[in-house]
């Protein structure tokens, strides 16, 4: 591994480009690029070859505006709005996503965050990618954490291996917490309208052919194969096993840090552990995603609402 890390570090030197592995499986850190300047189509390239590796990169001492941070999103796809029910924060920007702990603490948003998920996983075609960049950062708390969801599906047994190629779950946008730690208006934003899909509980990676596990605690209702008795078992064993540490990777942000994740491949976490009286604020974009394709074939497919911003609505998702 660190033979072929090199060798990679030293073709993107040309092109002024270093990356360093954050953890054994997933994540690396990009340096040697201005991200507020226009990219060559080499530098992308080269980006998305890491990206596509690692499942997510972040950079650091990234002064943009929020302009050149729809404009970094374009580079690898289509930006999609800021969410499918949740409002924009800022009526010149709708593609971003404000995530702030003070508003959080007032709407109660902040306990999604704090629990293991994939982003908007009851569309039909769920983002291909999400770009978060840093605002306002704390001097500590509220790192975030990613799981390589490949590595966690490829470190089941061939027998669940085998059982769950062939599953499909539900996922939707009914939040599984108690009122209590959500206020009325956040739960009736978010569930403004009523969206249900049906996707492969493992998917194919549409540019690397990887299989990824694909199950989340925030929004995977019930496996459709199963009885619900069944079904909420084998999926609480999934959620044990897919947040072993040895798949995880941590970032601790600073300002001015981006990280930019396969959300195809990757689950994320923010931990609430921001002192009272701190501040963070991040901001979120998302790129258009296709439709997941499990390896039996099957495509994933709406019960209730529509496809979240695709340019091709007909077609599973390719590169």
């Amino acid at each position: 591994m660190a033979s072929a890390v090199a060798m990679a570090t030293n073709a993107y030197q040309d092109l002024g480009l270093e990356f360093r592995p954050a953890s054994g499986h997933i994540g690396a850190e990009i340096r040697g690029v201005d991200l507020s300047k226009p990219l060559t189509p080499e530098v992308v390239s080269a980006i998305r070859n890491i990206w596509l590796r690692w499942k997510v990169v972040f950079f650091r001492d990234q002064e943009i505006s929020r302009d050149q941070h729809v404009a970094f999103g374009r580079y690898f796809g289509e930006v999609t709005p800021a969410h499918p029910t949740l409002p924009a924060a800022f009526p010149d920007h709708p593609e971003i996503l404000l995530l702030d702990n003070r508003q959080s603490e007032t709407m109660g948003g902040a306990v999604i965050e704090n629990r293991w998920h994939t982003d908007v996983t009851f569309v039909p075609n769920p983002p291909m990618a999400s770009i978060l960049r840093g605002a306002v950062i704390p001097p500590y708390g509220g790192d975030t954490q990613w799981i390589n969801l490949v590595v966690a599906y490829e470190r089941l047994s061939e027998s669940i291996r085998s059982l769950i190629d062939g599953l499909h779950a539900v996922h939707h946008n009914h939040l599984p917490i108690s009122r209590g730690e959500l206020s009325s208006e956040y739960v009736e934003k978010f569930q403004s309208s009523e969206i249900q899909s049906v996707h492969p509980m493992v998917r194919v990676h549409p540019e690397t052919g990887e299989k990824a596990l694909f199950v989340n605690p925030n929004f995977t209702s019930h496996v459709v194969e199963l009885s619900r008795q069944e079904g909420r078992h084998l999926l609480a064993m999934l959620y044990e096993h897919q947040a072993n540490p040895e798949f995880t990777a941590r970032f601790r942000w600073e300002p001015g840090s981006l990280a930019f994740w396969d959300n195809r491949a990757t689950a994320h976490f923010v931990p609430t552990d921001i002192p009272p009286g701190m501040h963070r604020s991040v901001e979120r974009i998302t790129l258009a995603g296709g439709l997941p394709v499990g390896p039996d074939g099957s495509e994933s497919r709406a019960l209730k609402g529509e496809v979240f911003n695709s340019s091709d609505t007909s077609r599973p998702e390719d590169a």
